[in-house]
């Protein structure tokens, strides 16, 4: 028998992402996209566009998920991996609809999903599988048969993802004054998300006590800490905060508050803070504002020194790591004995299939890449 292409099965890669405004008129008709079916009136969605007309009305995730996308292609070509990648987005060109079915009119049968989300969380995972459990019902509705959909694991601790986030924090404490240095706090942030959404992430064995996306970025956190701590020779504190809450307030949601945080310990005493947000991929607005423009402007106020580390990017390393969880998966699918699971930290690597009542959603919707 001829040996089976590394990928087997999958013929092709989806990167799938949130999506983002390319230009000033796209930004009122993006935030409907996003917070359709909420009833949010028009003069809302125009307010909180002001985040993005500060920036030419264009979102950065796009432009970095370009970015994403050439250099996967590139390491795959550069690796012998031949795995077409094909992008497509959850609110905004190119679309996943339109991506899916460009896949199954070059013949994809079998693909697998890159979703740009590392953890686990209703609007970082179960909401992309009822967006592909959609996409595959138009397709189906077009008369067009959709390829089988597989997505790939959760991957927040994955060598390739925490590697570059411990260089990042090493790089931003050598940016701050050498005098507040050796003291300086990490705050690592991450999105807010209602505490009942918290709550339910993961498995149902594992609700409760902020379930696992909680779990999931103290886990990222404390791994950092410990590298950052090896490498200096310092001990510092750290805590894990959130930022770019919305919705209503009267809704619990996870906190602290990243701003709220800097006059805290600017209270106790903290000479620097490194800001670190290990809960995104990329820089996209709720790193550039929420972090850059906002939480500096607090820093800046409070005469706090303070600096934000990098997200990963298209770093080579976490690229490389996106390849092996793809051939890891693979390697699965055909029934490869001790296929290595690469993970660090206490939690060990995720689950290949989310489970039934995984991340679920306040109204249950069909979902696809998972057991239920």
């Amino acid at each position: 028998m001829p040996e089976l292409p590394p990928a087997a099965p999958y013929d092709a890669l989806l990167l799938l992402s949130f999506g983002g405004p390319e230009g000033p008129d796209d930004v009122v008709p993006f935030l409907e996209n996003v917070t359709k079916g909420r009833g949010i009136p028009r003069e809302r969605l125009e307010e909180v566009g002001q985040h993005y007309f500060l920036y030419g009305g264009v979102s950065p995730i796009n432009a970095q998920n370009r970015e994403l996308l050439a250099a996967l292609r590139k390491d795959f070509a550069d690796t012998g991996l031949d795995l077409p990648v094909y992008w497509g987005n959850r609110n905004w060109a190119p679309y996943l609809t339109d991506t899916l079915r460009e896949m199954a009119q070059d013949g994809r049968k079998r693909i697998l999903t890159l979703v740009t989300s590392a953890y686990a969380s209703y609007s970082g995972c179960r909401q992309y599988r009822e967006n592909l459990a959609d996409a595959i019902e138009t397709l189906r509705a077009e008369g067009i048969e959709p390829p089988r959909v597989d997505k790939l694991r959760h991957y927040f601790n994955h060598p390739g993802f925490v590697e570059p986030m411990v260089e990042g924090v090493l790089t931003a404490l050598q940016e701050l004054p050498e005098s507040v240095r050796d003291g300086a706090r990490i705050a690592f942030t991450t999105h807010s998300i209602p505490t009942s959404a918290a709550d339910t992430s993961g498995p149902v064995e594992g609700h409760g006590d902020g379930g696992a996306y909680v779990a999931q970025h103290l886990d990222v956190a404390r791994i950092i800490a410990g590298r950052v701590r090896e490498a200096t020779g310092v001990d510092r504190p750290w805590e894990l905060v959130y930022q770019s809450r919305s919705g209503a307030p009267h809704i619990p949601w996870l906190e602290p508050d990243i701003c709220d945080h800097l006059e805290d310990v600017h209270g106790a005493g903290a000479p620097a803070v490194v800001m670190a947000p290990i809960g995104f991929v990329s820089d996209h607005m709720e790193v550039v504002y929420d972090l850059d423009t906002e939480a500096k402007a607090k820093a800046e106020e409070l005469g706090l020194p303070v600096v934000r580390s990098a997200t990963v990017g298209a770093d080579p390393r976490f690229v490389a790591g996106l390849r092996e969880l793809v051939l890891e998966r693979a390697e699965a699918e055909r029934g490869v004995p001790g296929a290595e699971r690469c993970a660090l930290g206490a939690l060990g690597p995720s689950h290949d299939l989310c489970p039934a009542g995984c991340c679920p959603a306040r109204t249950p919707k069909p979902a696809a890449a998972g057991t239920d």
